[in-house]
């Protein structure tokens, strides 16, 4: 059996197929197109394992996009494919665990917009595109938030009046997928669990969160990926006070100040903002080295506030056995990491400086140690692996019917 998974953002589209004839689902294929919309984007798609160099591509949306997507997963040679899945952010209050897309299955998705209006109308729409392309063949979604359904209620609840609770109002999380892989990988490499583990999910988007024996506790994202900690164009956690002050400052009726304030926290907000640089971590860095005082303020804002959340789940859990980074700047940045963990020593962690530098990684294995031997906290790297992750849930969810 082979599966089609779909993980789509606001402006790309990361797919990969999977033989799942195994009892671990096996990537065959994998691609992505990036920059949606923007007048240059680009395509790719190859083996997995190999290389391919990217081409330029006109897609307008989304809908466009995965058309590119099913051009190249149907052409002559490649295994036919027998179900589909899609990533979704938000599930909104009706939907609490991966599922079969129904008719019903759509309009709960339609009506969770309003809780992630800049991932999930996109994703609904590449959902209608995907199955009108494979209408013969079972469609699912999977939900970033399912993962953490295990947080107790205190983690949970806002202390807002009982008549927003009730419409599902409460702090949902994200980047679940993500920290699923990673405990996922743990148990498929034979390597226990840690009973205090913290995954710092960094990229674009950034998340913290805090586990106990492989079950999430505590997380730093809320109702909405726009909370939590400082991320790329993300302002992370903010004074509510301050968001009605944007609010009164927009000019124009109600529906544009709305939305000129989501834009402003979702787009014009973050390390980018602080910074006055494009979003990448890589330019803002060799900015700052070159003396840029707002690229270094932006840096320090972001690894601070990273800092401050392992900090206070290390505190909320009574210490901490491992710290795992993830994510593409969580992975790939050693600055980052050693920002992060600088003035974390009283809770035992120690990084060896050699092991933190990408080129002396371990590439035979998917999880890299740090951390130095005497270090009472193990430091991980470890891929954020969302579509292995997804593939596992599609093959259960067809071998269960």
């Amino acid at each position: 059996m082979n599966l089609l998974v779909i993980n789509s953002g606001s402006s790309s589209i990361k797919f990969s197929i999977f033989s799942a004839d195994d009892n671990s689902p096996r990537s065959l294929y994998e691609g992505e197109t990036l920059g949606i919309g923007s007048g240059d984007a680009t395509f790719r798609f190859q083996r997995t394992g190999e290389k391919s160099s990217p081409t330029k591509i006109q897609v307008k949306n989304p809908v466009e996009a995965i058309g590119k997507v099913v051009e190249a997963v149907t052409q002559s040679g490649l295994p036919p494919i027998d179900a589909v899945g899609y990533r979704v952010v938000h599930p909104g209050p009706k939907l609490h665990s991966h599922v079969r897309i129904t008719p019903e299955v759509l309009r709960d998705l339609d009506e969770a917009v309003s809780f992630a209006p800049l991932h999930d109308p996109s994703a609904i729409r590449i959902i209608q595109e995907g199955m009108s392309h494979f209408p013969d063949i079972p469609h699912f979604a999977c939900f970033d938030t399912v993962f953490h359904q295990t947080m107790p209620e205190v983690a949970s609840v806002y202390p807002i009046p009982a008549e927003y609770r009730n419409r599902g109002v409460h702090r949902y999380g994200f980047h679940g997928l993500s920290c699923e892989s990673v405990v996922e990988q743990m148990r498929s490499t034979d390597i226990p669990v840690p009973h205090r583990m913290v995954i710092a999910h960094l990229g674009s988007g950034c998340s913290v969160t805090a586990l106990i024996d492989g079950r999430s506790i505590d997380t730093t994202m809320g109702l909405t990926p726009t909370g939590g900690v400082v991320m790329g164009t993300r302002p992370g956690d903010l004074d509510p006070g301050l968001v009605l002050y944007l609010l009164r400052q927009q000019k124009g009726s109600r529906e544009e100040a709305l939305n000129a304030v989501e834009h402003l926290l979702n787009h014009n907000s973050g390390i980018a903002e602080l910074s006055g640089l494009p979003n990448d971590m890589r330019s803002t860095r060799k900015a700052a080295a070159e003396g840029n005082v707002q690229a270094k303020l932006a840096i320090d804002v972001f690894t601070r506030s990273v800092r401050k959340a392992v900090g206070s789940f290390s505190w909320l859990m009574g210490g901490l056995d491992a710290l795992v980074f993830t994510g593409g700047i969580g992975e790939h940045d050693a600055q980052t990491r050693a920002d992060v963990l600088a003035g974390l020593e009283p809770l035992g962690v120690q990084i060896e400086a050699g092991l933190n530098l990408a080129e002396n990684r371990d590439t035979k294995s998917p999880l890299h140690q740090i951390s130095a031997s005497e270090s009472e906290t193990k430091v991980l790297l470890v891929p954020a692996k969302e579509d292995w992750m997804m593939s596992i849930h599609l093959q259960q969810m067809l071998a269960h019917g």
